[in-house]
């Protein structure tokens, strides 16, 4: 019998949750994602330490801020990973630009000029960005473009449909920290089934299929094998090496649990949001509010420990040359 990370790959687009180059080579995804926290941990692995030292020595050479040196360090990591996957990499926009529009349209536009400039097609990118109201409005202008956005930190059915409205190419509603959430508020008992941050993604997925949504439902942050097989079915899902090796180890039978056949009888109905209606919405979840604030600011605090990083580089490295002198 097939393993269930072989049973899920027939049924659902597979997605690796990690900048760690090896691990995608042996999982075969279709596609990979990546965010600062990821960078981060991969960038201090020595295996990668010619990524970085390519940046650096960029940095030194044009005199770039550390905030640039970065940024390109990101995208030697995603055309690197576009080597691997046949698929999308998505890459990150600053999480401290999540409330700023214009700001968040010049670096995505920044970012997949640099791409095509390594002859990486747009085609071949996601711009990640935060699913605020300023970031959901910024990805309606770059989908205009042609620039496809995976839009992260989605907790809500207010989010997801504002970001179908949109025209956003894909979600990330992000199921581990949803169920985080309910188990520090007090919840207990949770199953594959009634686990808080499964439901919320089945209700999405209904959503969309439902009322004709093209944009692509990818589940993300799971916090054990169950979450995954209960959303066996989804258009995508973003899985963690660790979960993809446990998934390639078990054995049995995988039931498609998410289909467009049976998602009219189970929908929610159509929402149509604007500016004030969202925010109330989102306001009204006290889960969304907090973890949507959370996530910006943990991944803030990601993106300033990689260019603390960079920072330390770059300074040792004009050391290095000074005292060449």
């Amino acid at each position: 019998m097939l393993s269930k990370l072989d049973q899920l790959k027939t049924m659902t687009t597979v997605v690796a949750d990690t900048g760690d180059m090896e691990s995608i080579r042996a999982f075969a995804p279709v596609d990979a994602t990546t965010n600062p926290t990821l960078i981060l941990k991969a960038a201090q692995l020595p295996a990668y330490e010619p990524l970085l030292a390519e940046a650096i020595l960029w940095g030194r050479s044009h005199n770039h801020l550390t905030s640039e040196v970065a940024d390109r360090l990101a995208i030697n990591f995603g055309e690197e990973l576009t080597k691997i996957v046949p698929g999308r990499v998505s890459t990150e926009v600053d999480a401290d630009l999540s409330f700023d529009v214009e700001g968040t349209l010049a670096k995505a536009r920044a970012i997949i000029a640099e791409y095509e400039r390594r002859g990486v097609g747009r085609e071949r990118i996601l711009i990640k960005i935060a699913a605020t109201w300023e970031g959901i409005r910024a990805a309606e202008i770059l989908q205009g473009e042609g620039v496809d956005c995976n839009m992260t930190l989605v907790f809500s059915l207010a989010q997801a449909a504002a970001c179908a409205d949109a025209g956003a190419f894909l979600i990330s509603p992000f199921v581990g920290r949803i169920l985080d959430w309910h188990v520090k508020a007090g919840g207990s008992g949770y199953t594959a089934e009634t686990d808080p941050g499964v439901v919320s993604v089945r209700q999405i997925y209904d959503y969309y299929k439902a009322h004709g949504v093209a944009t692509v439902v990818m589940g993300a942050s799971f916090r054990n094998v169950g979450e995954i097989e209960a959303l066996a079915g989804c258009d995508r899902l973003t899985i963690s090496p660790q979960l993809l090796d446990e998934l390639a180890r078990a054995s049995g039978p995988l039931p498609r649990r998410l289909s467009p056949d049976v998602a009219d009888d189970r929908a929610p109905a159509k929402m149509s949001l604007d500016e004030k209606t969202f925010r109330l919405l989102l306001n009204e979840d006290a889960m969304a509010t907090e973890k949507l604030a959370e996530g910006v600011r943990l991944f803030s605090r990601d993106l300033r420990a990689l260019r603390d990083l960079v920072s330390a580089r770059l300074r040792a490295a004009a050391e290095h040359a000074f005292a060449d002198l």
